[in-house]
């Protein structure tokens, strides 16, 4: 889809998702402990959930990053004189409009680049930019970090943004991949923005994932569904409870679903039987929370070197802006 100012590339066939969530479901329950990756929360529903958590009070992690780009975008944009800003897991790009907005004050924005796995939301967000921003070309592109980074638009001077916190549902070792793809994709003058949890309170910590309203037991209850639906499953969602806590030891939040009582589920789609016993837990995803010495060794390992380490007041968040070294 392509004219004057807006392209889309689609590097995920539609049966991508299907056969991912086959192998994933097929390796996660047959672990032990069982696990299961968090990028199945998100259809339209766990997507509307996600959206009410970030808006809860207990919910951190938006309002401060969010607090921080306001303060500092036009640092930003003046520090990376970027003419081209490209957002990996970009979702509705709702927070990057405050970059946006300071890249295109400067006169050198040129193209924004949002990539993301699902296309349907790609889409909407890549023609609301490309209406609200019309002397700015879109070039939105529908992949995978994992797979496709190399795919990205290179040329231009690019700010290449990953907000939110996300990089904490990877592990240490798929971080560290992470950053060594980013790098080898980065040109000379290219930045990497990064949003990063802090560590703090565990009990902080622990309400931000555990909310009294119940919205995050929804959200994480909301991957049975996804699978019931997907793969002619029958969990019975009312079986499992939401359980979050923080593990000192490793620096993360882990979110859990728990079994009530002993259970059998079958999982049609893949042919497969699953038993649960009771208080059995199901690890659906982690969340890695950062200090600063260790975020920038993480970065170093990688060929990046931090220039910028901005927080939130009370230190609860931190947007690190690197360059390759």
């Amino acid at each position: 889809m392509t004219d004057a100012q807006l392209t889309i590339d689609i590097h995920l066939d539609p049966d991508d998702a299907d056969r991912a969530l086959r192998a994933d479901v097929e390796r996660g329950l047959k672990d032990s402990p069982k696990w299961l990756p968090p990028k199945w929360f998100y259809d339209d529903r766990g997507s509307q959930l996600f959206d009410a958590i970030t808006r809860l009070d207990e919910y951190y992690p938006t309002r401060c990053e969010r607090a921080i780009l306001i303060e500092r975008a036009s640092d930003i944009a003046e520090l990376t004189r970027a003419n081209t800003l490209v957002e990996l897991g970009s979702g509705t790009s709702e927070k990057t409009r405050l970059l946006l907005d300071a890249f295109a004050a400067t006169g050198r924005l040129r193209r924004f680049v949002p990539f993301d796995v699902s296309e349907q939301t790609l889409r909407a967000a890549a023609a609301a930019v490309h209406a609200e921003y019309p002397g700015t070309a879109v070039h939105a592109v529908v992949g995978d970090f994992e797979r496709h980074l190399h795919l990205l638009p290179s040329d231009g001077r690019r700010c290449i943004a990953f907000l939110g916190g996300t990089i904490g549902n990877l592990f240490s070792a798929e971080r560290a991949r992470f950053f060594a793809d980013v790098r080898h994709g980065l040109g000379e003058h290219d930045t990497l923005l990064l949003g990063v949890d802090l560590v703090k309170d565990n009990d902080r910590l622990e309400r931000a994932y555990d909310d009294e309203r119940g919205v995050t037991a929804e959200f994480n209850r909301n991957v049975l569904r996804v699978i019931n639906r997907e793969l002619d499953a029958d969990f019975p969602l009312d079986a499992f409870v939401h359980v979050a806590r923080f593990d000192p030891a490793n620096e993360w939040i882990e979110m859990h679903l728990e079994a009530l009582t002993d259970l059998s589920v079958k999982i049609r789609g893949v042919d497969l039987v699953v038993d649960f016993l009771a208080g059995e837990r199901l690890r659906t995803e982690i969340s890695a929370k950062f200090r600063p010495d260790g975020i920038r060794s993480e970065l170093a390992a990688a060929g990046l070197t931090v220039a910028q380490f901005w927080t939130d007041p009370a230190g609860d968040f931190a947007l690190v802006l690197a360059y390759p070294a």
